[in-house]
């Protein structure tokens, strides 16, 4: 294909609307290839079918065509958790245990957009709107673990709401990193990658002394207030 030709193609998507989307979609399926750091600038503009300044219309450079996948990735990844999580019901670990699916299921579905969220190298400090979702992405492990949290029995200490997200996090990361997304290349496993991870948090919840029979949930008391989709307020 000609430069010209690529210069025409260019311009009709760009004055059409199309060019913006056309080059994430090309920077996806660069990534789901090569991995997010195994593509230029002007790889996703060749992609694209246009030339190599194009993408300059709507993108400074690489790096802000990258935050804008990781940013589409991490709205997509909230939505997911969120459904999964369904303000805890019908109660908590059997909707914490649907959020750990979730989890796994969006590394293994969307493997190029997970990358370019969690692997691309990215800072969140230097890009607002990436940071905004990926906190609210996070937001979810984190009131599901407030919600565990107020599991814990009397007399028993309440580990911090935040290092038990965290922990959650590290575990559901590792196994969707190193098992769940369809690497042939990766250890077989004589379990699922979602048995795996249930497994982890049960063996988890049970060292810090919380119960796991699903019946041992107390129902909420009168002043616990209303509990949105981030968990029930502090």
């Amino acid at each position: 294909m000609s430069w010209r030709k690529d210069q025409r193609r260019a311009e009709r998507r760009y004055h059409h609307g199309n060019l913006k989307e056309a080059l994430l979609q090309a920077a996806l399926d660069l990534i789901a290839q090569k991995g997010a750091a195994g593509f230029t600038f002007a790889d996703a503009a060749r992609m694209a079918g246009v030339s190599p300044a194009a993408p300059y219309r709507h993108f400074r450079d690489r790096d802000e065509l990258l935050s804008s996948i990781a940013q589409r990735g991490f709205e997509q990844f909230e939505t997911l958790l969120t459904q999964a999580w369904d303000d805890g019901r019908p109660d908590t670990v059997t909707a914490f245990e649907r959020v750990g699916k979730a989890y796994l299921s969006f590394a293994r579905q969307e493997p190029a957009f997970y990358s370019a969220m969690f692997e691309s190298g990215l800072p969140l400090d230097t890009n607002a709107a990436l940071q905004a979702a990926s906190e609210r992405a996070f937001g979810i492990i984190r009131a599901a673990a407030e919600r565990l949290a107020a599991l814990v029995p009397p007399g028993l200490p309440r580990p911090p709401a935040l290092m038990m997200a965290l922990h959650i996090w590290s575990m559901s990361h590792g196994v969707a990193s190193l098992f769940a997304r369809g690497d042939a290349a990766r250890r077989k496993l004589p379990m699922s990658p979602d048995e795996l991870l249930e497994a982890e948090v049960l063996i988890y919840l049970r060292g810090l002394g919380f119960p796991t029979d699903r019946r041992s949930e107390a129902a909420p008391q009168p002043d616990d207030g209303p509990a949105g989709p981030w968990g029930k307020p502090k």
